[in-house]
């Protein structure tokens, strides 16, 4: 199978798991770090959670991924939903055979076919149960000026938050390049102009340009591209930054009693976004290495070698709301509880206020006038 193929089959896999005291479903509770059983209380313990050191999370070479030479142990079949709405496609539990998307509330009905694709590598675990996430979410409702009253207590009252695991991609490469350029230095130049009449010497910036050549190294680490189209780019940039170094080795524990979508950014396109960061960076590099007061770069030529990546899962608590016809959607970061979504605007709030302003700026003309 090609990888655009896999791509276009992504899924989630449907993650259950047993409590070994009572057989209800284990969940992993983000406070303790833990496996917890709701109906017993009885817990279990993650492999490798409590581990003091950080454990090494293997990464995977892009060219063979490329060539589809992957291992076939990376690769995984599993269950996945489409929204016919969105797109969004997330797995569900194995007796759910209809539900709603959890990015645009959209009544979907699952798909129980197998899919293959490529198995993630790392996971950042929940840090914030739902209740921790719903306080920062009203809270970000709260600070945002004319956004409706009846949105704020209808999420804070409405349906229950969804736990997601978003897909990321990270990839590493070291970079070697060399540039062609020229660095500018600036002086000044004594003339005389005219000012209200009067002779006046004044000081005009020039730029000298010489030729620059040179070279430039870079070992990237962990450039992270979001791997999925469900939700606006600027919500998930906002939910920046993730701290990475917190990365656990995927363990399918750590998704017990929550979703995980699918990636629909396939490898190949998500490393053209991870290179053009790249190159900006470089870019940088390039400009510092000229030096000078001023930098053009004329060329640049940039070798990778030892591409890698990764398919990691990052957390994020997700709430999608309809008021008065109109479907608002917000995400919080699992991890820190920082919040994006789209901005709601009361025309009531906003009406108020223009008519406050009015006001107040009649009371200041009146007032002025009554002073002449």
């Amino acid at each position: 199978m090609s990888m655009t193929e896999l791509s276009q089959t992504v899924s989630s896999t449907d993650h259950r798991f047993p409590c070994d005291n009572c057989g209800a479903d284990f969940r992993f509770d983000p406070q303790a770090g833990t496996l917890t059983c709701d109906h017993c209380g009885n817990t279990g313990q993650i492999e490798g959670s409590k581990d003091t050191a950080p454990r090494a999370i293997t990464e995977l070479d892009y060219r063979a991924a490329l060539n589809t030479d992957l291992p076939e142990s990376e690769i995984e079949e599993t269950r996945v939903s489409k929204c016919s709405n969105c797109a969004a496609e997330v797995a569900f539990d194995a007796n759910v055979h209809a539900a709603e998307c959890p990015f645009c509330a959209t009544p979907v009905v699952t798909d129980t076919g197998a899919h293959r694709h490529i198995k993630p590598r790392g996971v950042l675990p929940f840090a914030m149960n739902e209740t921790e996430a719903r306080a920062s979410m009203t809270d970000w409702l709260g600070s945002l000026w004319f956004a409706p009253g009846g949105l704020q207590e209808y999420a804070r009252k409405g349906r229950s938050l969804q736990g997601i695991y978003v897909p990321y991609w990270t990839f590493d490469a070291d970079t070697h390049s060399t540039y062609s350029g020229e660095r500018g230095t600036v002086y000044y130049e004594t003339k005389t102009v005219m000012r209200d009449g009067k002779r006046t010497q004044v000081q005009v910036a020039k730029v000298r340009w010489n030729r620059a050549r040179g070279k430039v190294a870079r070992f990237f680490d962990d450039v992270l591209v979001l791997a999925s189209t469900s939700l606006p780019k600027r919500f998930t940039d906002a939910l920046e930054p993730w701290d990475l170094s917190a990365l656990q080795p995927y363990a399918p524990e750590f998704l017990a009693g929550f979703r995980a979508e699918g990636y629909s950014v396939d490898l190949e396109t998500g490393f053209v976004e991870a290179r053009a960061h790249m190159d900006r960076v470089i870019a940088r590099d390039v400009r510092f290495d000229i030096g000078g007061d001023r930098q053009r770069i004329h060329s640049v030529d940039t070798k990778m070698g030892a591409v890698t990546f990764k398919h990691v899962l990052l957390p994020v608590w997700l709430a999608a709301y309809k008021y008065r016809g109109e479907t608002y959607r917000f995400v919080v970061n699992g991890r820190t509880g920082r919040v994006q979504g789209e901005r709601p605007y009361s025309k009531g709030k906003i009406a108020l206020a223009v008519l406050a302003g009015l006001l107040i700026a009649g009371a200041i003309g009146f007032a002025l006038a009554m002073q002449q």
